[in-house]
């Protein structure tokens, strides 16, 4: 028969494994959900995996540590871009991604952000196109012609949208679903490009704003690129 003393010790035992397991299991894994390991996405023709780091003593990276930026122009954007988009999270980003390397090519993941700080890193899968590509001003114009002609550019041959001359106005019936991101609840870009695509009369429900952008991206360990 155990004596209480040998019971406690082996409750203690049992207290110390138990907390070592759960300690050494925690140590091991890091998935992104509890039914999401990794995801594979394609970047520039070359697989790349998607998970979450293991180093429990990472921090962010400095570039995204400033909580003072200064607004105008750096303000924090409202939880909806436009009516009618749809703001969503690295989840259903990561859904997006997965459906995009399975085959669809009627998504597409944009980086809104200027190409000094894509350089640092963004989402893999994601294409740059700088917001001054897409954002007019408040005329809804833009200031010079080549401006305008590129915008045109990129809805007909990236965007999957026709002009229709006898009607005057775009045709979005084929145009491909969109996903815009820039860095973070404070930059401004991404929405900026939502609401000239709104006003240009791209469908909203075609339209997607990932509002936590790169700092909440790499905030809870996400794998990024460098092109």
């Amino acid at each position: 028969m155990k004596t209480p003393a040998k019971l406690a010790a082996a409750g203690a035992g049992l207290a110390l494994l138990t907390s070592l397991s759960v300690t050494s299991v925690f140590a091991a894994d890091n998935r992104i959900s509890t039914l999401i390991e990794s995801v594979e996405v394609k970047h520039n023709g070359e697989t790349v995996v998607i998970s979450r780091g293991h180093d429990r003593d990472a921090t962010l990276p400095e570039i995204f540590q400033k909580t003072e930026r200064g607004c105008p122009p750096f303000c924090i954007q409202p939880m909806v871009a436009a009516p009618g988009v749809d703001t969503v999270g690295e989840l259903e980003v990561l859904s997006f991604l997965s459906r995009m390397s399975q085959g669809d090519e009627d998504i597409m993941l944009i980086d809104s952000r200027t190409p000094d700080w894509v350089m640092r890193g963004t989402i893999p899968g994601a294409v740059n196109i700088p917001w001054n590509k897409i954002n007019t001003d408040t005329a809804g114009t833009f200031e010079t012609p080549t401006e305008a002609e590129s915008l045109v550019q990129l809805l007909a041959d990236e965007f999957g949208a026709s002009y229709d001359p006898a009607a005057e106005k775009w045709d979005f019936s084929d145009a491909k679903t969109l996903i815009l991101f820039c860095n973070g609840i404070w930059c401004p870009q991404s929405t900026a490009n939502l609401r000239t695509l709104v006003e240009l009369g791209y469908p909203v429900y075609k339209l997607k704003w990932y509002r936590g952008g790169m700092q909440d991206w790499v905030s809870v360990g996400l794998t990024t690129v460098k092109p």
